[in-house]
């Protein structure tokens, strides 16, 4: 079961998928030859999931702190933490944990923020490489004095290009085709123009992909256009940060220029369904922000988002849309409430997921399909003690797939794939 294109599934049934050497799927046939690795009837095949935002240094803080606004959230609860993670000692304990737990539910690409740290940020690179999780790994660079605390900062500009151009090398001399590194600037309010634009200099020449964040929160969008006296969206691009595949991180309060911006750069945006409820101070319109032509991936924003894995993101992502489309102010006569044609349907949302997120990285993925690599996972139904359950009479293929996307745990997931080889599962 897949979403190849937006709102449509799309179903195979008894057929054999061939994977060659480098985990390409080769062909996709009848089922009428023995198979190296066979599906039980209650058990269906999905495309890996990709998630667009993650913070790693975060890991240890999901599900707290969330009480907080979000400037106050990183100087009382993140900044301390990250700090920590630069710790080799304590990396070597968080990361393996963490890719594990994210494989266990389905995430078969990631896009990491590491920490300010060179050695943490290519330990944790080297951590997705041995497990076999895709991704795409960003030492976080940040040396404004207004934005960020002095006992966590790049000391200069320099110092802030250098050690981000040292990262993108210890990463590729990883060697490993899975794992790429990403330049990452936290955000605006955490970098000096010379910075900004150091960054985006960078990117260009080591032909690497960009992520920030990007028009969060009310104090984010407004901090930019205080200080750039334009939108966040246009003050990256005025240090060209806003290139083609750019990930833009949340992007709450993008207005309508704004996404016409990002369309034409190619550019997208991570959407963190749940992360926003609790900091974007807004709902982003992910329909509007599709039917522009912009690139869309999902996002759990770890630990913004206290949900590991994707497939609740998906069942966020739909709940937010129809809070923006219903309104939730009844004290405003419902022609006034809401924003019309803003609801997601699941289909949507496990497209955004997944093709949305591989086309916003630009990788080979999110779609079982001659030339994709094979990145899946295989749930089964009708685990004892699960509420993934399906009765034939009842369920057909559309209720199955609504099912699995809202209801599906890691204990139904029993095997994962990423590029071919398994590397995760209950089985």
């Amino acid at each position: 079961m897949q979403t190849p294109r937006r709102g449509e599934l799309e179903t195979l049934e008894q057929v054999r998928i061939d994977v060659d050497e480098t985990g390409t799927i080769a062909a996709i046939g009848p089922s009428d030859a023995v198979a190296d690795h066979a599906l039980a009837d209650d058990v269906v095949l999905l495309p890996g999931l990709i998630d667009t935002h993650i913070h790693a240094p975060q890991w240890p803080q999901l599900g707290t702190g969330l009480d907080l606004p979000l400037e106050h959230w990183l100087f009382e609860h993140t900044f301390p933490l990250e700090k920590r993670l630069t710790d080799p000692a304590l990396a070597a304990e968080v990361w393996p944990q963490m890719v594990a737990t994210l494989l266990a539910h389905g995430t078969t690409t990631a896009v990491y923020y590491g920490t300010i740290d060179v050695t943490t940020t290519t330990m944790l690179a080297a951590t997705c490489a041995e497990l076999g999780q895709r991704a795409f790994v960003g030492r976080v660079a940040m040396d404004h004095p207004e934005g960020t605390p002095d006992w966590y900062r790049d000391d200069n500009v320099a110092a802030a290009i250098d050690a981000s151009t040292a990262s993108i090398a210890e990463i590729r001399a990883l060697g490993n085709e899975l794992v790429q590194p990403i330049v990452t600037p936290r955000f605006t309010p955490a970098c000096t123009d010379d910075t900004l634009r150091g960054l985006g200099k960078l990117a260009r020449d080591a032909n690497v992909l960009v992520q920030t964040h990007c028009s969060e929160s009310d104090w984010q969008h407004n901090y930019a256009i205080e200080r750039f006296s334009v939108s966040d969206t246009k003050a990256l691009a005025s240090f060209d940060l806003l290139q083609s595949h750019t990930v833009l991180a949340h992007g709450d309060h993008l207005t309508n220029a704004d996404f016409a911006h990002i369309r034409t750069a190619g550019a997208g945006v991570a959407h963190c369904p749940l992360s926003n409820a609790y900091f974007a101070n807004a709902v982003f319109p992910a329909r509007r922000a599709l039917d522009a032509g912009v690139r869309v991936g999902l996002g759990t924003d770890i630990a913004g988002g206290a949900a590991p894995g994707l497939l609740p993101q998906c069942a966020a992502a739909v709940t937010a849309s129809r809070y923006l489309e219903d309104g939730v102010d009844p004290g405003l006569v419902p022609a006034e409430r809401g924003v019309p044609d803003s609801r997601l349907t699941i289909l949507e949302a496990f497209y955004i997921a997944t093709v949305g997120g591989a086309d916003l990285l630009n990788v080979p993925a999110g779609l079982l399909a001659v030339g994709k690599r094979f990145d899946a996972m295989a749930v089964q139904f009708n685990r004892p003690g699960s509420p993934l359950q399906v009765w034939d009479d009842i369920d057909d293929p559309a209720r199955r797939f609504e099912k699995i996307v809202r209801l599906a745990t890691p204990a139904d997931i029993r095997d994962v794939w990423v590029n071919g080889r398994r590397v995760a599962g209950a089985a």
